[in-house]
């Protein structure tokens, strides 16, 4: 078969795709009452098409740009009169017709895969008008900001930043801090996003799982505060616990997409203190009864100034780490992932994965993660003990406790277990 006829074929079925979707919200309209239906559409994304393949015929864009403002000016003129009639200001249906035709266009004179895909895409956008002005109404300016924060990080800056280390021990790339930073935020969010589909983030559980997301600590200063009027603090240890559970499996997910080589190392004994912590918080929500007011919801994870904080930390850390395998190798390794890990978990264990890039053994970055989440956990409990009575952190310890038992003891199982 010529190429030309299955790309006009191609500029064709664009055409019928978006018209079929245009056609069937008028399908009750009267005849002659609409500028545009299936048959219109079919045959714009054809005109394109001819269009664009008389203008490499002859070697004159001007072809396809003359009938491009000439279907435009048409079909917008009719449109006008259309929309004056039954006084609507929607100019979806003009845009798509363009569009229509700049794709029946590019699929003749240009990439004939990235046109089908460009219809595709169209028609499944104007089909999903119901979907996306019910999401517009549900989203809060936080959410929107939150992902125009995203987007600004993604696109603008990481791209502008240095891909290389700029210190002498080789742990300060600009371009990774802001990467993981930016992977922190969003799995972050993630957490927020869920909330927010789930309903209700006032309660104990769901505020405190979600929290957990963001910032265990967090969740449990909040929740060691709630104690001190608590009649019963139970309730609020399992929560705490819970949170602790969420955040060594935040961090058993961060090794996995960055560094899924350390997870053979640190991944059982991680896992073996979140089964710990998930158990002993059941037990402790199970047992307890009543209801609680919980810490409130999840923060927004995409606040600049904690951003910035946290990338700044991280790039301190991440080229204090490196210094100090350098002078000291795997022992000072592990002193820093535990001090950083005592204020953030988070900070630690990235700067900890970024050396498997500079000849650190696995096995150390491994041993370095497994000591920040101990550390780290050791900062929650001194938190608590700092803001709570002595019935929330002394049920909290003994938690943690079997929690780090069980890690150690995952530690020890022989390697073909």
């Amino acid at each position: 078969m010529d190429p030309l006829i299955a790309r006009l074929g191609l500029a064709l079925a664009i055409g019928l795709l978006v018209g079929l979707e245009r056609g069937w919200r008028e399908r009750d309209a009267p005849d002659r009452s609409r500028t545009a239906g299936i048959r219109t559409f079919g045959i714009s994304g054809l005109l394109g098409g001819i269009l664009a393949a008389l203008a490499t015929a002859l070697g004159a864009v001007s072809v396809l740009v003359g009938g491009f403002l000439a279907f435009a000016a048409i079909f917008a003129w009719y449109k006008a009169r259309e929309a004056a009639h039954d006084e609507d200001f929607s100019v979806t249906t003009v845009i798509a017709g363009l569009g229509v035709f700049a794709l029946g266009g590019l699929s003749v004179a240009g990439d004939y895969r990235a046109a089908a895909a460009g219809g595709a895409a169209l028609a499944a956008i104007l089909a999903s008008r119901e979907i996306l002005h019910g999401l517009l109404k549900r989203l809060t300016w936080i959410e929107l900001r939150s992902a125009l924060i995203l987007a600004v990080m993604t696109a603008i800056v990481l791209p502008l930043l240095p891909n290389r280390t700029l210190d002498p021990w080789g742990g300060f790339n600009p371009w990774e801090v802001w990467f993981l930073t930016v992977l922190m935020a969003s799995i972050s969010f993630a957490g927020y996003v869920a909330v927010r589909v789930l309903g209700d983030t006032r309660g104990l559980l769901v505020s405190s799982l979600a929290g957990a997301v963001v910032s265990s600590t967090a969740v449990t200063m909040a929740l060691a505060r709630s104690a001190v009027s608590a009649n019963s603090p139970l309730p609020l240890v399992g929560a705490a616990s819970l949170a602790a559970m969420v955040s060594v499996l935040r961090v058993c997910t961060v090794v996995l997409i960055v560094e899924p080589s350390v997870f053979v190392v640190a991944g059982i004994p991680a896992i073996a203190a979140a089964l710990a912590f998930a158990f002993c918080g059941a037990f402790f929500l199970v047992r307890a009864s009543g209801d609680h007011k919980s810490g409130g919801p999840a923060r927004n994870p995409f606040e600049l100034v904690p951003l910035l904080l946290f990338a700044l930390l991280f790039a301190v850390v991440a080229t204090a780490s490196a210094a100090l395998a350098a002078q000291f190798g795997g022992g000072g390794l592990l002193a820093s992932s535990m001090l950083a890990g005592t204020f953030d978990v988070d900070v630690s264990v990235l700067s900890a994965l970024r050396l498997v890039k500079h000849s650190v053994a696995v096995e150390t970055v491994g041993q370095a993660v497994l000591a920040a989440l101990a550390a780290n956990a050791i900062g929650r409990l001194s938190l608590a003990v700092f803001a709570g009575p002595v019935r929330f952190w002394l049920p909290l310890a003994g938690i943690t406790l079997v929690a780090a038992a069980a890690g150690f003891g995952a530690m020890l199982l022989p390697p073909n277990f």
